[in-house]
C-alpha cells in the first residue's frame, strides 16, 4: 500500500486533536472510539468485520489511525478485488427496488462470479460507467414527499464496496459525537449520548438545528477538497465524481445538477459525513475548546444535530458563528426549524417565574424530548414518540389494511404483529410505555374496523377481537434500558463528547 505525508490542497481546517488529551471525567456522552474492555466491541478487527470491511483493509485502518496526516495513494485495488465485490453484493438488500436497468438482486446473482469478474475488470481499466438513479418519493411525517434516487444494483454494489474501503480510513478521523451511518453505531446510541449529556452536564439551553436541504446543497468542489484531504488516489475521486455526475431519471427525462448528492445511494451517507466532518465537526470541537467557559455537548446523526449549552450568551454566539461557518460551505440553517430553547433542570421553574407555562420541547430521531421530573422531584428527560411519526405510521397501516382487507385473518394478524413489534423495538424506551400502548390500541382498532367492513354482519364482537389481539399483537413493552446504564457499559467511563 502506498501513502504519502503532507498537507493536501484542500481547505484549512482545525487540527484533529490527539486522543491522549485530557478529558473531564464527567463528560461521558461522546468520544472518538471504543473503550478498552468494551463488551460490545472487543477489538476493532471484529467491529470492521461485522461492518463488512475485508480483512485486507485492516492494514489501511491501522495506518490511518497511526498518522492522521497521511494521504492514501493506492486504494482502488481494494474496491475491484472480487472478494470485496462479492461481500458487497451479499450485503445488499435482497428485496430492494430495482434501478433504471430493472436488475434485481436475485437475477444478478444467477451468474454472479462472471458478472463480478467483468465488473472488476471494468473498474480496473476505468471502463466502469455509473448509471442515472431512478427518482422515487417516500412520504415524510409532515405530509411532504422526500425525493430518493434508486441506483442500479451494480452501482449499489460498487458504492458499497467503496464505502467499506473509505470507512477503513475515515473511521480513524470521525469524531465521537458523530453517529449517523457508521459501523457499529446506531440511532439509539446517539439518543443515549444526548440523554446522558443532558443529565450529567450543565445544560440549560439547547440548539435544535435543521440544515435546509442538506443533501441537495452540498458543494461538490468543497466535497472533492474534503475527500482529497485524505484520499490521494485520483481513481477513487473520479469514481465518486461519476456517481455525482450520473444524474437522476425522472419521468423519462435525465436531470443533472451541479450541487448535492442523491439520497438513496450507498455512498451518500458517507459523503455527507465527510462533508460535515470538515464543515462542522472539527470546527465545533475547536470552537467549544477555545470560545466557551461553560459546558457544551454535541450529538450529530447525519445532518441532524443537537447542541447543548450551559450559558445562553455562548449559545447565541455559537448560533451566529455557525451561520457564518455554514455559509462558507453553501449550507444554510432553516430559519423556521432552527430554535434556541431553554431546556434543563431549571427550565420549568424559570418558566413558572416568568409566567410562560411549560418549557419548550424538541424532536430528535423520532422522539420528542421533554423536561420532566422523577418521583423524587429531580430533573429528568422524558422521551416520547413524536406525534407526527405515530400518526404517519398509523395512516400507512390504515391504507395497507384496506389493500389487504380480504387476506386470511392469521396472515393479517402476523403482519400487524410485526408492525407493532418493530415499533416497540425502536420506540420502547423507558417512560414511553403510554405511547407504546396507544399505538398498539390504535392498530388493533384499525384491524377491528377492517374486519367489520368485510363481515356479513357488519361488525366483529369485541370478545372475538380480544382473542385475536392477544393471539397476534404483542404487548407494548420497553426494549431499551435506561441510557445512563447502557451508555456506561458501552463507554466504560470513556468520553464520547470529544
Amino acid at each position: 500500500m502506498m501513502h504519502e505525508h503532507g498537507k493536501s490542497d484542500g481547505p484549512v481546517v482545525p487540527a484533529n486533536p490527539s486522543n491522549k488529551a485530557a478529558q473531564p471525567a464527567a463528560e461521558r456522552g461522546e468520544g472518538r472510539g471504543p473503550a478498552k474492555g468494551n463488551p460490545n466491541r472487543q477489538n476493532t478487527l471484529r467491529t470492521q468485520s461485522r461492518a463488512g470491511v475485508p480483512r485486507a483493509l485492516e492494514r489501511v485502518r491501522q495506518v490511518a489511525m497511526a498518522d492522521r496526516k497521511i494521504r492514501f495513494t493506492s486504494l482502488l485495488h481494494h474496491v475491484y478485488n472480487p472478494d470485496t465485490l462479492r461481500e458487497a453484493y451479499i450485503g445488499l438488500k435482497r428485496d430492494a427496488a430495482p434501478g433504471v436497468d430493472g436488475q434485481t438482486w436475485e437475477h444478478y446473482g444467477q451468474d454472479l462470479e462472471v458478472r463480478l469478474q467483468t465488473l472488476s475488470e471494468q473498474l480496473k481499466s476505468g471502463a466502469y460507467r455509473a448509471q442515472p438513479a431512478r427518482r422515487a418519493y417516500i412520504p415524510k411525517a409532515d405530509g411532504r414527499q422526500r425525493p430518493l434516487g434508486v441506483t442500479t444494483l451494480e452501482d449499489k454494489l460498487v458504492q458499497r464496496a467503496t464505502t467499506g474501503v473509505l470507512n477503513a480510513v475515515y473511521e480513524a478521523d470521525f469524531l465521537g459525537f458523530s453517529y449517523g451511518f457508521r459501523p457499529g453505531r446506531s440511532q439509539h446510541q446517539a439518543l443515549d449520548a444526548l440523554y446522558v449529556g443532558l443529565l450529567t452536564k450543565k445544560v440549560n439551553w439547547v440548539l435544535d438545528a435543521d440544515i435546509r436541504g442538506f443533501f441537495d446543497a452540498i458543494d461538490r468542489a468543497w466535497l472533492r477538497k474534503f475527500v482529497e484531504h485524505r484520499i490521494a488516489d485520483q481513481r477513487i475521486v473520479r469514481l465518486i465524481q461519476k456517481w455525482l455526475n450520473a444524474g437522476v431519471l425522472e419521468d423519462g427525462v435525465k436531470v443533472r445538477s451541479d450541487t448535492g448528492t442523491v439520497q438513496g445511494g450507498s455512498i451518500s451517507p458517507l459523503l455527507a459525513n465527510i462533508y460535515l466532518h470538515y464543515a462542522f465537526d472539527l470546527w465545533v470541537q475547536q470552537w467549544r475548546k477555545t470560545q466557551t467557559q461553560g459546558d457544551v455537548i454535541v450529538v450529530r446523526y447525519a445532518d441532524d444535530f443537537i447542541v447543548g449549552f450551559q450559558h445562553r450568551h455562548e449559545a447565541e454566539a455559537f448560533l451566529s458563528a455557525l451561520r457564518q461557518r455554514f455559509a462558507k460551505f453553501g449550507l444554510e440553517l432553516h430559519p423556521d426549524k432552527t430554535r434556541l430553547i431553554e431546556f434543563g433542570p431549571y427550565a420549568a421553574s424559570n418558566h413558572r417565574k416568568r409566567g410562560l407555562g411549560k418549557p419548550e420541547t424538541f424532536n430528535f430521531l423520532g422522539f420528542t424530548h421533554i423536561c420532566g421530573a422523577k418521583r423524587n422531584g429531580r430533573f429528568t428527560v422524558l422521551r416520547q414518540t413524536m406525534r407526527k411519526r405515530m400518526q404517519a405510521k398509523l395512516a400507512e397501516v390504515k391504507v395497507e389494511l384496506k389493500r389487504r382487507m380480504h387476506e386470511p385473518v392469521p396472515a393479517l394478524g402476523k403482519w400487524l404483529g410485526s408492525i407493532v413489534e418493530g415499533h416497540c423495538r425502536y420506540y420502547g424506551v423507558p417512560m414511553n410505555t403510554r405511547a407504546l400502548a396507544l399505538f398498539r390500541y390504535r392498530v388493533a382498532s384499525l384491524w377491528h374496523q377492517a374486519l367489520g367492513r368485510r363481515s356479513q354482519k357488519g361488525h366483529v364482537t369485541w370478545e372475538r377481537m380480544t382473542r385475536l389481539i392477544h393471539s397476534y399483537i404483542p404487548p407494548a413493552r420497553v426494549h431499551h434500558p435506561y441510557p445512563l446504564y447502557r451508555f456506561g457499559v458501552i463507554t466504560q467511563g470513556k468520553s464520547r463528547m470529544r
